[in-house]
């Protein structure tokens, strides 16, 4: 996540070579790919984690330090 960036509220994940943009509240990609092991893997963290992404995309529209969330083990 990057302070003030652009709406809707999104998340950047990355793994290997791929990267993508991810809504929080439905898990569209906005932009770049996944692949099919990675985006079930990141879908999963942000459902267990969409609460606290909210709030982190609160506190870095406002500048303020993101909370630290856990990955998936």
């Amino acid at each position: 996540m990057y302070y003030n960036d652009h709406a809707p509220p999104h998340f950047h994940a990355k793994y290997g070579a791929d990267q993508a943009s991810v809504r929080i509240d439905d898990g569209t990609i906005l932009d770049g790919s996944l692949g099919t092991r990675t985006l079930r893997l990141v879908e999963e963290w942000r459902s267990l984690h969409q609460t606290e992404l909210m709030e982190d995309w609160s506190r870095a529209q406002a500048s303020q330090p993101l909370n630290r969330i856990e990955p998936l083990e």
